[in-house]
């Protein structure tokens, strides 16, 4: 399989004056359909990784590939155009807008960029929802739904522009165990169906265990790659 994602001697530095580096060297590249995830205890610099893979932030040096494509020296119009048709976004706050029922949260981007939906993508639209169990409240605004239900419109709100990789930043964090369990069931299965890559950022080494590799960040360093 071709690799989604390459990062090549990532580093990054905040501040002019008083300089912190937060990112040392780092190496990294993710296959195509592959499921894993990114751990590490707060300040270890996962979130810092995770905008620079979501191109959401540029790396003081080194190189980002993005499906072939090298990304650290896009243009903010170029890097939006990528975001938009190659990467999905699964945040821990759901971020649905509340005046709009779920299934006008999961059409959102694809109107945000071309306006009227086609057939197909509304067809689209409908089997997400109903592959992730929520075709009976899918005209329901996201504010009466209960968080795991939003959670889950959320995921299909990531998937409806076909993205190549999807990354999900504590996807689960404001979630109960039994509901984590069930988004993570979704996420495996949304990755077999359809062949998504998924990156999983969390802390929580029991939430990354039910994925298929796991990175560890600690102190801006790669200390563990394990494939299970």
């Amino acid at each position: 399989m071709d690799k989604i994602l390459e990062l090549k001697n990532i580093n990054k530095i905040y501040g002019t004056t008083v300089k912190t580096q937060v990112l040392f060297d780092i190496n990294l590249s993710f296959k195509e359909q592959s499921f894993s995830s990114i751990i590490g205890q707060s300040g270890s610099g996962k979130s810092t990784l995770l905008n620079i893979i979501g191109t959401l932030d540029k790396p003081t040096s080194g190189e980002v590939y993005i499906a072939g494509k090298r990304t650290d020296g896009m243009t903010n119009n170029q890097l939006a155009a990528l975001r938009n048709e190659t990467i999905g976004f699964i945040f821990q706050f759901h971020y649905l807008l509340p005046e709009f029922t779920a299934f006008e949260n999961v059409l959102m981007p694809y109107l945000i960029k071309f306006g009227r939906p086609s057939r197909e993508i509304v067809a689209r639209a409908n089997e997400l929802l109903d592959l992730i169990g929520l075709e009976k409240v899918k005209n329901n605004l996201s504010v009466n739904m209960s968080g795991g239900q939003q959670q889950r419109t959320a995921i299909a709100r990531s998937l409806i522009m076909n993205p190549k990789l999807v990354l999900a930043d504590e996807p689960t964090g404001n979630l109960d165990s039994e509901t984590t369990e069930i988004i993570y069931d979704t996420l495996k299965d949304i990755n077999k169906r359809f062949k998504t890559t998924f990156i999983v950022i969390t802390h929580d080494r029991k939430i990354a265990e039910k994925t298929d590799r796991i990175v560890e960040i600690k102190d801006g360093r790669i200390n563990l790659d394990l494939t299970r």
